[in-house]
């Protein structure tokens, strides 16, 4: 659905929404080299604009070919969806009416796939699970050092590609075990009440910062990017928040 979001100056959001950000970086904080770009993004795993921001991401990181490190922060877009989650058929009524209002929705995100190499199988959705159990195993690979980028890859592909269940442990054990963790220590995770209130405690922080939608993406901690945004935006984006580059009051046009 079409929607004006501003790309904002990190220096210029409110006061408060500029120190909650700060304050979801993790505490070993250090200083990045100007020339470095550092991402923290902001997203959910179920959601198809975050799965196309993360290709245009990608493409973008590519494209710059500099020292990159990139995080990711959690955030549900249903954070009231029941443990068992719900089918797809009442999730899109809730979201977007009836079939009239969905299926061209669901016909431009198809679309949209396609161009970033993304196959959205939206026949395949027959249940729209609760998230908090994949944003967990998030948490565990950053906490063992892995690579979270492609691990949400793996995450998001299953889901939307695949119509995989990825609130299960099994299925998430299977795919993260793709990416260096261990079976057990995702289903250990996944059951772990420290784990899941540290998930929610920063999901929280990210929701009291104002943001309402995602994905979101925290540029070297001076530039907060909204949306699905295209790859040249998001070079330009890159070089204001190494360089100091550009226009501060620049304003693009996305869908979310």
């Amino acid at each position: 659905m079409p929607l004006l979001l501003k790309l904002f100056p990190y220096r210029t959001i409110e006061l408060a929404m500029s120190e909650i950000l700060t304050n979801i970086v993790r505490s070993n904080d250090r200083v990045v080299p100007m020339a470095a770009l550092r991402v923290e993004v902001i997203a959910d795993l179920i959601c198809p604009f975050c799965f196309l921001g993360k290709r245009r991401l990608d493409d973008a990181l590519r494209a710059v070919k500099g020292p990159s490190e990139i995080s990711w922060y959690p955030y549900q877009l249903n954070p009231d969806m029941p443990a068992e989650g719900m089918s797809s058929d009442d999730y899109l009524a809730r979201r977007l009416g009836d079939q009239v209002n969905i299926q061209p929705v669901l016909d431009s995100l198809v679309a949209a796939g396609q161009h970033e190499g993304i196959e959205f199988r939206f026949d395949k959705l027959t249940h729209v699970p609760n998230t908090l159990p994949a944003h967990q195993v998030m948490q565990l690979a950053e906490i063992e050092g892995k690579d979270q980028s492609p691990l949400a890859e793996e995450i998001m592909t299953a889901f939307f590609e695949r119509g995989e269940n990825i609130s299960d442990m099994d299925v998430l054990a299977e795919l993260a075990g793709r990416h260096g963790l261990a079976a057990a220590d995702v289903r250990d995770v996944i059951n772990d009440q420290k784990s899941r209130q540290i998930v929610l405690s920063r999901e929280a922080q990210v929701r009291a910062s104002g943001m309402t939608g995602v994905p979101g993406y925290l540029l070297n901690r001076r530039l907060l990017v909204i949306g699905a945004q295209d790859s040249k935006t998001l070079i330009n984006a890159f070089d204001r928040a190494m360089f100091g580059e550009g226009d501060d009051r620049f304003v693009s046009p996305t869908v979310h």
